[in-house]
């Protein structure tokens, strides 16, 4: 999301697909996952897909307390025509690390300019854990795309989530200067809207693209969200988690100072949640901040040391 877009309070709905099916060379799919805390530790309760979108089975790298889930799309990317569907339910106490084994990507579009689309949904049940860690977005000049991932949290739920959109392939002097894209990330805690953030760009607002107020001509936007943190009139809850914000200050002026780019970063407490938002030239840079904002947030949130995904160093 852009980090001048405001904040809003606007509801949005998702449109699952309610079967997959192959029309042509464009993919309708789908994966339905449901996760539950069992004597077992965390069980993939339920999975359930329809074409190119899967998961292989849980990982447990730092025990039985905490699945890891690796979400396969064979394909690649997106085409014309493409809709994909995610959608995640997390029984009571449950916790899971969900990321991608590689970048996604969205296709130039066709001629006939078919809307390429994926959806993520994910539902926390009581007391659980989600973090929702995909690698990089990159978007082809002139797709037509529409990205949406919605988060819905119940009483004492909490979510560690980022997304890291590129847009165009600038290392193969192919800028983005022609496309579209709707892109929304909204979470709900309790029913009630939090954080709503959406960027949208199309032939009319083509201009966000180099504007100032807008993203000033960088071509990776990114933004990670985690929360709720408890409230509390307590010095030392306060205290510490305001010396956490400190630590995440550090991490982006380490961006903000670099020379050798113009890239700006930025962390800031809206409500109950943390926002840290990423402007710049390099998806490699983006995703080093927030693996190492991510490594300080993790265990005062989560209360959970860090374990980096295993598919990463792959």
């Amino acid at each position: 999301m852009s980090p001048i877009l405001a904040t809003t309070l606007e509801a949005s709905s998702i449109q699952t697909e309610p079967k997959a099916k192959l029309t042509g060379s464009q993919w309708h799919a789908f994966l339905h996952l449901n996760l539950a805390l069992t004597e077992r530790g965390v069980v993939l309760k339920h999975s359930e897909h329809k074409g190119p979108l899967y998961i292989q089975k849980p990982f447990y790298p730092e025990g039985r307390q905490v699945a890891h889930l690796y979400i396969l799309h064979p394909p690649g990317g997106l085409v014309s025509g493409d809709q994909l569907t995610l959608e995640c339910r997390q029984e009571k106490q449950t916790h899971t690390l969900i990321t991608t084994p590689g970048a996604g990507r969205v296709y130039k579009a066709r001629k006939d300019k078919s809307l390429q689309s994926q959806s993520n949904h994910f539902h926390l049940n009581e007391n659980a854990k989600l973090e929702w860690l995909p690698q990089e977005t990159i978007l082809f000049p002139d797709v037509k795309a529409k990205l949406t991932t919605q988060i819905d949290l119940a009483k004492g739920a909490q979510v560690i989530a980022w997304e890291i959109t590129c847009f165009g392939l600038p290392a193969s002097q192919q800028t983005f200067e022609k496309g579209e894209l709707d892109q929304t990330l909204e979470i709900r805690q309790q029913g009630r809207i939090k954080l709503r953030e959406r960027i949208l760009i199309n032939q009319k607002k083509l201009s966000l693209l180099t504007q100032l107020a807008g993203l000033n001509q960088q071509t990776v936007n990114g933004l990670m969200v985690a929360g709720p943190f408890e409230q509390s009139n307590g010095h030392q809850q306060d205290s510490t988690l305001e010396s956490l914000i400190d630590s995440l200050q550090k991490s982006c002026e380490e961006i903000n100072q670099c020379q050798d780019t113009r890239a700006m970063a930025s962390v800031s407490l809206t409500g109950n949640f943390l926002l840290i938002r990423y402007l710049g030239q390099s998806s490699e840079q983006a995703k080093q901040m927030y693996l190492a904002c991510w490594q300080k947030v993790r265990p005062l949130l989560l209360k959970r040391d860090v374990c980096i995904p295993r598919i990463w160093a792959t």
